[in-house]
């Protein structure tokens, strides 16, 4: 199993990233999808969840309404579009299959 994140990066109060994770070597149309944060000092904590197919989706109260999770699976790939971003999202985001995990992208939200 390889999970790779990209797309982190700084961004100021209020902005916006979209984060993707390419996934290999597990059939990626059979498996949910997570996307967890861990910020210095704090647990790794779950951020967003999407079922195999991309019908049902689930979200930390602290993003609901601003983060949006997404997949194509043609392209074995998961997003987290995220939105409206506050000094307090600032961390480093991993997605997360069934016990793996991928090397993490930073997202640092600062003015």
């Amino acid at each position: 199993v390889q999970l790779v994140e990209s797309g982190g990066g700084l961004v100021q109060p209020g902005g916006s990233l979209r984060l993707s994770c390419a996934a290999s070597g597990f059939t990626f149309s059979s498996h949910a999808m997570s996307w967890y944060r861990q910020a210095p000092g704090k647990e790794r904590e779950l951020v967003a969840t999407i079922s195999s197919a991309g019908g049902s989706t689930n979200y930390a109260d602290s993003v609901k309404g601003r983060f949006t999770i997404s997949r194509d699976n043609a392209k074995n790939t998961v997003y987290l579009q995220m939105n409206s971003l506050k000094p307090e999202d600032t961390a480093v985001y991993y997605c997360s299959v069934v016990g793996y995990w991928g090397q993490g992208t930073q997202v640092t939200v600062s003015s």
